[in-house]
């Protein structure tokens, strides 16, 4: 090889290695991206993960509230049926004791 060769080898092997270093700085820095992306949507997994165990209590907390609640109902219910029974008797014995007012 010539001398010209030489320095034609040199600046050939010197920009390859200089665009391999690029490429691996880049490839590093995708790597280290895809590091931080996959940590993040862990976390993320993690934390949704939570928030469904909460839900599912919640909903469990929901339907024995609404089966409280219909209880509930149902007793009112049978209260103004009682009350509505005594009302009722008490309006007939006034009537039978003529004690009406007004």
């Amino acid at each position: 090889m010539n001398p010209v060769e030489i320095q034609k080898d040199k600046r050939c092997h010197t920009m390859s290695d200089a665009t391999n270093n690029l490429v691996l700085e880049h490839l590093k820095r995708f790597q280290a991206g895809q590091s931080r992306i996959e940590r993040d949507l862990k976390e993320v997994k993690t934390r949704l993960t939570h928030v469904e165990v909460s839900m599912s209590g919640f909903k469990g907390e929901l339907s024995h509230m609404a089966t409280h609640m219909a209880t509930m109902s149902s007793r009112l219910d049978h209260q103004q049926s009682s009350l509505d029974h005594l009302t009722d008797r008490m309006d007939r014995i006034e009537n039978r004791l003529d004690l009406r007012l007004g």
